[in-house]
């Protein structure tokens, strides 16, 4: 029961390139290389050695930039000026993954390598189609934002797009991961804003996604999930280090919210002493967690057990997450209560699989829908120390250690992909109405094909939880 996994941007990168790549050699002349690019009609040379192994990159924005200004370029060799070391991603990867790579880096061509030799390249135009140019003005206004106030009214910019890509068609693991792309580099702008003046000195600090931002799942309206790992300076206190990073990371969360991103209703937030805290104090947080499997600790694995690290001194939450998926395998016990846990939330599916609705006709299709997957792909891949935080990646990297057959797994991730689509189309239809945004869908409107697909999709969703179940034996 597959989405639209032909959209443009799920394809393999190999399916999206127009040509062969265009290369030369480190001596070439620049005016060579531009003369060949006019009349190829093509924006990028690749700078290869003999071995066809990427060394730089030469765009008509480098021309610009650092040709037509500096006296002599033109008959200069092509190494003086190129870009080295260019960003590369392997031919088989897709195109919302390139997609993300160019609006994380914001360049506008891609080079591809085969193991280390140049394969292809592909540029924003090729990815983006026509929304190429309001992706590049979106994220390069959001680089450049030098003040908060500029930066916040790009919250709505962001969920202006998601709408378009929304109701173009656009597969729904990349606009979610699309929309997590550009929210990162929001929320890294703000921190970095706020950080650059906040007087920290040797203090090193960590800001940390959780929830669906650490998921990189978010929709189109959704609440702060933040924190702060910070390590003192030499002869610093934890708790001065603490009162040092707190006035920002509220500042911070403020700012987030007038952009768009709600304060969280349960102050799971940076600016919250509780959650800016030292590495050591989140190890043992970590740890009462899951030793004590209490339901505070269950409450929070479902937020806490996705963090993300995202800017700052990111080693820091690297070393987190990598001491969490080392301890949590070790207590079955603390992952069997997760199991049971996330087991209570059932599909809304009565008896020959019609679907139960509530009194107005809705359910809940985040509570009820998505959060079986998420919560299972969760439990699988800590049950396997397995580094993903991401639901689909989840899945993918836990069904070899599960022994689940691909077919099934493709299965549980088309429905979870599905739900999450009409999840985005409700929202879209509240923001359109100008009503506060919900998850409850209406399986009645549906037509016949998509009620049909709604139910299969809840099967999907009862069979991940029977693995879940067997798993644990509950």
């Amino acid at each position: 029961m597959p989405e639209s996994v032909t959209d443009a941007l799920t394809v393999a990168l190999t399916r999206v390139m127009k040509r062969a790549p265009v290369s030369c050699p480190p001596g070439e002349h620049v005016r060579d290389a531009i003369e060949r690019m006019r009349s190829l009609g093509i924006g990028s040379v690749i700078v290869v050695n003999e071995e066809g192994v990427p060394l730089g990159i030469l765009t008509r924005r480098d021309v610009i930039a650092r040709v037509v200004l500096e006296p002599g370029a033109l008959d200069a060799p092509i190494e003086r000026v190129m870009t080295r070391d260019p960003i590369t991603l392997p031919a088989n990867a897709t195109a919302y993954q390139a997609a993300l790579t160019m609006i994380r880096h914001g360049i506008q061509h891609l080079v591809l390598v085969d193991g280390d030799r140049l394969a292809g390249v592909i540029s924003e135009r090729d990815v983006f189609g026509l929304q190429s140019t309001d992706v590049r003005r979106l994220s390069a206004a959001i680089q450049g934002a030098q003040d908060l106030e500029a930066i916040e009214q790009f919250g709505r910019g962001i969920s202006d797009l998601a709408r378009r890509m929304l109701a173009q068609g656009v597969a729904v693991g990349a606009l979610t991961a699309f929309i997590a792309s550009l929210n990162d580099l929001l929320t890294e702008r703000i921190v970095q804003l706020e950080f650059r003046n906040a007087g920290l000195g040797a203090t090193r600090w960590c800001w940390i996604l959780m929830g669906s931002e650490g998921r990189s799942e978010q929709t189109l309206l959704t609440d702060q999930d933040n924190g702060i790992i910070f390590s003192p300076a030499a002869g610093q206190s934890v708790e001065s280090a603490r009162e040092a990073v707190l006035p920002a990371a509220r500042r911070i969360n403020q700012a987030l919210d007038r952009a768009g991103y709600r304060l969280c209703p349960g102050d799971i937030m940076a600016g919250n002493p509780q959650w800016a805290l030292s590495l050591d104090e989140w190890r043992e947080k970590f740890a009462r967690w899951i030793d004590s499997g209490s339901p505070e600790a269950l409450l929070h694995g479902a937020i806490f057990f996705d963090l993300r690290p995202l800017t700052g001194d990111v080693s820091l939450g690297g070393e987190l997450r990598h001491w969490m998926l080392q301890h949590t395998p070790r207590n079955q016990r603390f992952l069997r209560q997760m199991a049971e846990n996330a087991l209570k939330n059932r599909p809304p599916l009565r008896m020959f699989g019609r679907i139960a609705v509530g009194e107005d006709g809705r359910i809940d299709s985040k509570l009820n829908g998505a959060m079986p997957f998420v919560d299972a792909a969760r439990i699988f891949t800590l049950a396997h120390g397995l580094d993903e935080v991401n639901t689909e990646r989840r899945l993918r990297a836990a069904a070899p250690a599960l022994q689940v057959p691909s077919r099934e797994m493709e299965s549980w991730i088309a429905a979870f992909y599905y739900i999450q689509r009409l999840r985005l189309q409700r929202q879209a239809e509240c923001l359109d109405r100008g009503v506060e945004v919900d998850n409850r869908i209406a399986p009645g409107v549906l037509d016949h094909f998509g009620h049909q697909m709604l139910r299969a999709a809840f099967r999907q969703a009862r069979s991940i939880r029977k693995r879940l179940a067997l798993d644990y034996q509950l």
